[in-house]
């Protein structure tokens, strides 16, 4: 009577080393294609907080308003203030939020620590009785990892000559002609040039706020 010839010890270890093989070769597939989406779809989600910072920094800036936001050392009102890292200047709300009327806007680079510099938004409501602005809420990080940047200015000072590029703004009383935004951030993607002309001059008022340059009431 013949018997039904079993595996032997070598056999079934061999078809597990192959398993092993296998299976170690299907996990560094699976593992390579969820890194590669991982790192297309963060790739993209970058791509999208750039277009979306540059485009909201045009939009306000744009749109900013000859309204003052305080008053120098004279007591005249102060309509723009500019630094190489700061700007503070009036402008209406997108959207649905415009219903609460122009806000002052902050925008800052501030230093972040190992993840570079951020910038950040912040609005404030401005009481009518001229008194200190009131912030609503905590600042908003438009875009971080930056490794750094800067805002530039460029317009005409109260003679009507032109004032080359600079890092600050020093003539609160009118507003800047163009803004520069320069970001240098970190990683493979770069920020596209932003110089954003604004479209109102603020010593060509009289009477009114938020006219366009050269308009009278």
């Amino acid at each position: 009577m013949s018997h039904a010839r079993g595996f032997t010890l070598l056999e079934v270890l061999g078809s597990l080393a192959l398993l092993a093989l296998l299976l170690v070769g299907v996990y560094g597939g699976i593992r390579s294609a969820t890194h590669g989406a991982r790192s297309g779809t963060a790739a993209i989600e970058r791509m999208d907080a750039i277009s979306a910072a540059q485009g909201f920094l045009r939009r306000e800036l744009a749109q900013a308003l000859a309204q003052p936001i305080g008053t120098d050392d004279h007591g005249q009102p102060v309509f723009f203030a500019g630094s190489a890292h700061e700007m503070r200047f009036v402008a209406p709300l997108p959207g649905y939020l415009g219903t609460l009327g122009p806000q002052l806007q902050v925008l800052k680079l501030v230093a972040g620590g190992q993840d570079g510099q951020r910038l950040e938004y912040q609005l404030a409501m401005l009481p009518p009785d001229g008194s200190a602005p009131t912030a609503l809420g905590k600042p908003q990080v438009l875009l971080d990892h930056i490794k750094q940047g800067g805002f530039r200015y460029r317009g005409r000072d109260a003679s009507g000559a032109d004032v080359a590029w600079g890092d600050d703004w020093p003539d609160g009383s009118r507003l800047p002609q163009l803004v520069s935004v320069r970001l240098v951030l970190q990683g493979a993607h770069d920020w596209p040039d932003l110089d954003v002309p604004l479209r109102v001059d603020a010593g060509a008022v009289v009477g009114r706020v938020g006219l366009p340059s050269g308009a009278v009431r």
